[in-house]
């Protein structure tokens, strides 16, 4: 088989996919994260798209190459959601605290909690074992490759004196095990927090950093 790394390139992460390419890799998610890679078949999945089983072979491949095309298109839908939460980082905060806060709770609604999310942990956790490169490529090539730029709208805030912060890695990391912290433990597909459990987390995480990191 082809490395992850090699075939995460495949279609799934560009752009006009067809509607029933997408339909395939939607069931193939909900099987592989039910059920596992080895608990999974193609006629299993091509049964959830409503599609036969030579569809799915023709569209993506066998359960394999499936299995990366559903890692590579949950990553480029969950890495695009953060850039663009990324960007509503506030770089000139009004209520610092307050600002943070909404920050937090934008990044558990879209890129901590939502149901790509939820799935892709779970594929992790499931998969890492088997498929060890996983965990890598997601880093590489998905959301795991963009947390860093956190760390630099963190250290602007220090710059322009709204923190304290010796390292922005460090700051960032430990912000964003502060919001995961107090999220519900069992965090299953279809099982996201609500609003007010999103809202605590958030309000905790941001004033404990702050305490932390806030300007004396």
């Amino acid at each position: 088989m082809e490395s992850l790394s090699e075939l995460i390139r495949e279609p799934a992460m560009q752009r006009g996919q067809s509607a029933k390419r997408k339909c395939i890799l939607e069931a193939a998610t909900a099987v592989f994260v039910r059920e596992g890679v080895a608990g999974a078949s193609i006629d299993l999945i091509a049964a959830e798209a409503g599609v036969s089983r030579q569809t799915v072979y023709n569209h993506i491949g066998d359960k394999e190459k499936l299995f990366v095309a559903v890692v590579a298109d949950v990553s480029a839908r969950s890495s695009y959601r953060l850039i663009q939460t990324i960007g509503t980082f506030p770089d000139h905060p009004v209520n610092l605290e307050e600002d943070l806060i909404e920050f937090a709770m934008r990044l558990c609604s879209n890129c901590m909690c939502d149901a790509d999310a939820v799935a892709l942990r779970t594929l992790i956790e499931k998969e890492g074992p088997r498929y060890p490169e996983l965990f890598e490529t997601w880093k590489q090539y998905g959301p795991g490759s963009n947390w860093p730029a956190i760390a630099g709208r963190f250290a602007k805030l220090a710059h322009q004196g709204y923190l304290e912060i010796e390292d922005p890695d460090l700051a960032a990391r430990q912000f964003m095990a502060l919001v995961n912290a107090d999220l519900p433990a069992t965090r299953e597909p279809g099982q996201e927090p609500n609003a007010a459990e999103i809202r605590k987390a958030a309000s905790n995480a941001v004033r404990t950093f702050l305490r932390a990191f806030g300007k004396r």
